[in-house]
């Protein structure tokens, strides 16, 4: 399975990437897909806070991707690499959404 791991980790490097395009914007980054950039307080911080928040993402997502180079083909034990893929997804969001509640302009 490691083809598949190799496929898992080209995607570790696609999210390590949006976190350093993050890192270095100028301009507040956008989130999620088709959405404008929240107007933040201060967009460094925002940024540097969103581009942190990738790095981890991704780093869990790699190491949740271990398994390919252990497991055999249809192994019951890939169950928990995709229930720990949606969990830290779901957690992505949520923490994504108090970062925008602490760095975005009040109106």
């Amino acid at each position: 399975m490691i083809f598949g791991f190799v496929i898992w980790s080209i995607v570790f490097l696609v999210l390590l990437g949006i976190g350093i395009w993050a890192w270095k914007s100028d301009k507040a980054v956008s989130f999620y897909t088709g959405t404008k950039p929240p107007e933040v307080t201060d967009v460094r911080k925002y940024n540097r806070a969103v581009a942190i928040l990738w790095f981890v993402y991704a780093g869990l997502f790699e190491l949740l991707g271990l398994p390919f180079l252990f497991l055999k083909q249809n192994a019951a034990g890939f169950l928990w690499v995709v229930l720990g893929t949606v969990a830290i997804t779901i957690a992505l969001m949520i923490v994504y959404n108090r970062l925008l509640r602490k760095y975005e302009q009040k109106k």
